[in-house]
């Protein structure tokens, strides 16, 4: 039997100590919208390269969703003027569905009173509900491996809703998956929180405005956080579910 002490002693730790690390150079993490002149409506290269319509503009603004977002890069890599630019940062989850919309313009996000915290500052217990994202599921997984250990944090997944403290929701959430996520939110005690993970969770992303009905979580239940990406990187869904406890 092998000796996990001197395993340890030999590797040593491998958990990251720095929290919300930038990407790499070679990761393309979401785009960004800077302040740099458009040409807008007479350009709108970035709108027609979209796949998914994350990306608008009209006269000398352009507008970017990043709740629709795929993060394909291709509105950058078209993008003559540099006002869609890279953002390598992994704190990207947000409380509010507005603050994913960007402009080159100030002021686009309404200015709201922040959500009520809730007590969950020291420990959360989570119970996942995939309704089609493997991909964002898989980046759930890897937030429990010892890289980025999430359970040092005091977050922690249990299998049924009647332990769970939040509600960590992937995947587009088509018409057939919607009785039953009710249902398992139902079986939550208050207070409850509703994590929305990856763009299926937040809007449907490519399945968004079909006839399944795969719009996303918010129209199903109340969400407290939005963590936007194809699938997010393990620490925007650290940072998201940090964000919905009240710890940033």
């Amino acid at each position: 039997m092998n000796n996990s002490l001197m395993t340890i002693f030999k590797t040593g730790i491998i958990t990251q100590r720095d929290i919300f690390p930038d990407l790499p150079d070679e990761a393309d993490g979401l785009p960004a919208v800077t302040a740099a002149p458009c040409a807008g409506a007479a350009c709108g290269r970035c709108a027609a390269a979209c796949p998914a319509g994350a990306v608008s503009v009209s006269d000398d603004t352009v507008t970017l969703d990043r709740g629709r977002c795929l993060s394909c890069g291709a509105c950058r890599e078209v993008c003559p003027s540099g006002t869609i630019t890279r953002d390598r940062s992994t704190r990207t989850a947000v409380s509010r569905r507005e603050e994913l919309i960007l402009t080159n313009r100030s002021g686009s996000v309404a200015d709201q009173p922040e959500p009520a915290r809730l007590p969950f500052l020291r420990s959360l217990h989570i119970r996942e509900v995939s309704t089609g994202d493997n991909a964002a599921d898989l980046e759930v997984i890897a937030g429990t491996n010892a890289i980025f250990d999430i359970a040092r944090f005091g977050i922690h997944f249990v299998a049924s809703p009647r332990f769970a403290d939040a509600l960590l929701v992937t995947g587009p959430v088509g018409r057939n998956m919607q009785e039953p996520l009710r249902r398992c939110y139902d079986a939550m005690a208050e207070p409850r929180l509703v994590i929305a993970v990856g763009v299926s969770a937040i809007s449907g992303g490519l399945h968004g405005r079909g006839y399944a009905e795969a719009d996303g979580v918010s129209g199903i239940l109340p969400v407290n956080v939005y963590i936007p990406g194809d699938p997010p990187h393990p620490w925007s869904i650290i940072h998201g579910i940090l964000l919905a406890m009240g710890r940033l």
